[in-house]
């Protein structure tokens, strides 16, 4: 199985659409075998699905991320593990452990408002604003 990472610096990148780099573990059953970081080329919300599906992703790890990129996530048969902070090698082993604590919906808690999530386009009418 493959897993992305939103990463920058060894951390989860907190906001799924501004990713410039993905994690991308390779794994058998709970062991990871290799491990690469790509560039995203600067692709926006809507092709990072596209990029992840064709590097053969399964399941991703980000902190915040919208309810339209869940959706496309989702079309491209990639589970989303979200709301997830820290390391991202510790957050990859807990997920292979069974023990990652996912919020499992869209969110985006990081940008620290609370009634105008929808100005800046992050989650739409998904998005927890928190």
């Amino acid at each position: 199985m493959k897993i992305a990472a939103t990463y920058q610096n060894g951390e989860i990148f907190q906001h799924f659409g501004h990713t410039e780099f993905f994690k991308i573990y390779e794994t058998e059953g709970d062991k990871i075998v290799c491990s690469e970081v790509l560039s995203s080329g600067g692709a926006g919300h809507g092709a990072l699905a596209g990029f992840l599906r064709a590097q053969g992703v399964g399941v991703l790890l980000c902190g915040g991320i919208g309810g339209g990129a869940v959706a496309a996530l989702a079309e491209a048969g990639i589970r989303v593990y979200a709301g997830i902070s820290g390391s991202a090698d510790e957050a990859v082993s807990a997920l292979l452990a069974g023990t990652l604590v996912s919020s499992g919906e869209a969110n985006c808690t990081h940008h620290g408002h609370h009634d105008h999530c929808g100005e800046h386009g992050c989650g739409h009418d998904g998005c927890k604003g928190n």
